[in-house]
């Protein structure tokens, strides 16, 4: 399997198709030479016969397994035996809390949420994250080399970076994350690590401004080789694909035969979870619809309404008790948009160099591709607002004794709005009650459950540094702590 960019040409002219990458040299490279994200060539195709043989698999051996069979389809420069043991150290009941892995609970006819929360981080996150962590030591192990990894996250993508990397060899992590724009439990689960090979990074500004100078470091080539920079990011394909493998067993588990289908709700704000449905959908899973929530920051619900993708500044970024999704420029939505124009690289790289970097917006709206997005590809998409996750927990633990965080949330609302008669609908969910706390208790007038091992995280001494959004500052950082 080979993997092309969405940009289609490298900075030397060539078709990014005639310089092919293969799976274990994107792993370590992030995003693209030309800024581009990468790609398959192709999706490979799941046919009726091995969609029943994943049945038989995931029913008598398990997730890990199931993961073993769709990862090997797009990752061959690694040794089967060794990436099916790689699936079975990552996917165990002591590191998810449960056997199933990915449990799903059926909350009323039709509507049901995948449990995708039980990994170390208490998110969802943790389920691409810690196979990255394996797989990244395994690859940096067999070249006998050293990654820095470099992100960013409004939320939950930093713990769960940093818990799956925390004592990994030949592994650091730079982590930044928007100051003070994170609930209580999200910053102390980070900022209280005191690994050595762990560095959080406070930006004074929003999400949007981290993963911009996340996106600068990449491009400065000669930086990212000198530092040897890799990244977690949802750019990051291989994290990506991880998620794949739990659109499967959602819809094993929602269905009895091939012949049935169903629809995810997936609440959204960097297109990364959703995209990993996207790409389950082009393997031939049968899916319905594929329905985006969103929160106030709505640039994702205004695409699929007008065909405008139209970022924010962020001054009009809006901080919102759903804080994981404040995010107003969807970095995976390139992978989406390079699909639905035919997979044509220089378009792709024209909206979104060019037009975002100069209108910061770009219009399909009257592009005949643009009506594919629903018929071609599934997709519909909602919003939901504070008042509207108060009553949609409220609502849940009242009718079904089932407590959900402000994402799940917005899930939720936005699937009640999209369900079809006969269409089982699975929310994905996102995190724990416990991380969103204080909404919450807003909704319900009580303290959600918290595990055990989180006790008293609040109080715990922090290891967190303070930067300004400039990303000239934040390399300095880290070359001072690479040297």
């Amino acid at each position: 399997m080979n993997y092309l960019s969405t940009r289609g040409t490298d900075q030397q002219g060539r078709s990014a198709s005639a310089t092919p990458r293969k799976f274990c040299e994107i792993l370590l490279e992030g995003l693209a030479p030309d800024g581009g994200l990468y790609l398959p060539e192709a999706y490979p195709q799941v046919n009726d016969a091995t969609l029943t043989r994943w049945r038989k698999v995931y029913r008598d051996q398990g997730y890990a397994e199931l993961a073993f069979e769709i990862l090997s389809l797009y990752i061959d420069d690694i040794p089967a035996d060794d990436l099916r043991a790689i699936c079975q150290k990552t996917y165990t009941a002591e590191v998810f809390g449960t056997g199933e892995i990915v449990p799903l609970r059926h909350v009323e006819d039709g509507l049901w949420l995948e449990a995708l929360s039980n990994g170390p981080t208490l998110a969802f996150k943790d389920m691409a994250m810690q196979l990255l962590g394996n797989l990244f030591e395994y690859e940096l192990a067999r070249r006998g080399e050293t990654l820095n990894i470099f992100g960013a996250t409004s939320g939950d993508t930093g713990s769960a970076a940093e818990y799956a990397m925390r004592g990994k060899q030949g592994v650091r992590v730079f982590m930044t994350s928007p100051k003070g724009r994170m609930s209580p439990f999200q910053q102390a689960q980070m900022f209280s690590l005191m690994d050595a090979n762990i560095f959080n990074i406070a930006i004074d500004g929003v999400f949007d401004d981290c993963q911009d100078i996340v996106k600068a470091v990449s491009n400065d080539l000669e930086f990212k080789r000198q530092y040897k920079i890799g990244t977690v990011n949802s750019i990051n394909w291989a994290r990506l694909l991880a998620q794949v493998v739990y659109y499967f067993a959602g819809y094993l588990q929602a269905t009895e035969s091939n012949a049935q289908k169903v629809s995810f709700t997936v609440p959204s704000g960097n297109f990364g979870n959703v995209c990993a449905g996207h790409v389950a959908r082009m393997m031939g899973l049968p899916i319905d619809k594929l329905v985006v929530a969103t929160n106030e920051n709505d640039v994702l619900d205004e695409f699929f309404r007008t065909g405008v993708y139209r970022v924010r500044g962020s001054a009009d970024t809006h901080e919102t008790s759903s804080p994981s999704m404040d995010i107003s420029k969807a970095s995976n939505f390139e992978r989406f948009v390079y699909d639905l124009l035919g997979r044509d690289g220089a378009r792709t790289r024209d909206l979104f160099g060019a037009q975002l970097s100069g209108q910061g917006r770009f219009d399909l709206g009257t592009d005949p591709a643009f009506k594919d997005a629903a018929a071609r590809y599934g997709f519909k998409s909602g919003k939901s607002t504070h008042a509207d996750r108060l009553a949609t927990i409220k609502d849940t633990f009242d009718r079904h004794g089932v407590m959900i965080d402000t994402h799940t949330a917005d899930g939720v609302k936005v699937a009640q709005a999209c369900r079809q008669a006969g269409v089982p609908m699975i929310v994905l969910e996102t995190a724990l009650p416990i991380k969103f706390a204080a909404t919450v208790q807003e909704a319900l007038g009580r303290e959600p459950e918290r595990p055990a091992k989180f006790v008293g995280i609040e109080a715990l001494p922090r290891r967190v540094v303070d930067l300004p959004a400039d990303a000239a500052v934040v390399k300095e950082f880290i070359a001072k702590h690479c040297a």
